[in-house]
């Protein structure tokens, strides 16, 4: 079960405030502890911060014009442009993770 997998990054930080997670938890940077980089993990896996990544996700979700993402974001739109190619090529890679559960065989009610 993922209750909060559709949410935005920038959304589950204001979910967390909501519900009254302590600052010091939510400003903590977010990590999987593989890399021991001076980068985020976020900086490192998408090449920009989850505030910039979350703007050009949202617009790539909603169709919404590249120059449009560009003013919110402060990138160019070609920089835009990139970051959607690179959404496209990491969602491609990892689409598996995103079906739903394969069954050997059909589950029926009791």
């Amino acid at each position: 079960m993922k209750p909060i997998a559709h949410l935005y990054k920038s959304q589950v930080y204001q979910l967390a405030k909501y519900l009254g997670v302590p600052a010091e938890i939510r400003r903590r940077m977010p990590t999987t502890d593989t890399y021991s980089l001076a980068q985020s993990q976020e900086e490192f896996y998408f090449a920009l911060p989850y505030r910039e990544m979350d703007l050009c996700l949202y617009g790539l979700d909603h169709a919404i014009p590249a120059k449009k993402v560009a003013c919110a974001t402060g990138l160019s739109e070609r920089q835009v442009g990139l970051v959607w190619r690179d959404i496209a090529a990491k969602r491609k890679v990892a689409h598996y993770l995103h079906l739903p559960p394969q069954m050997v065989e059909e589950i029926t009610a009791s």
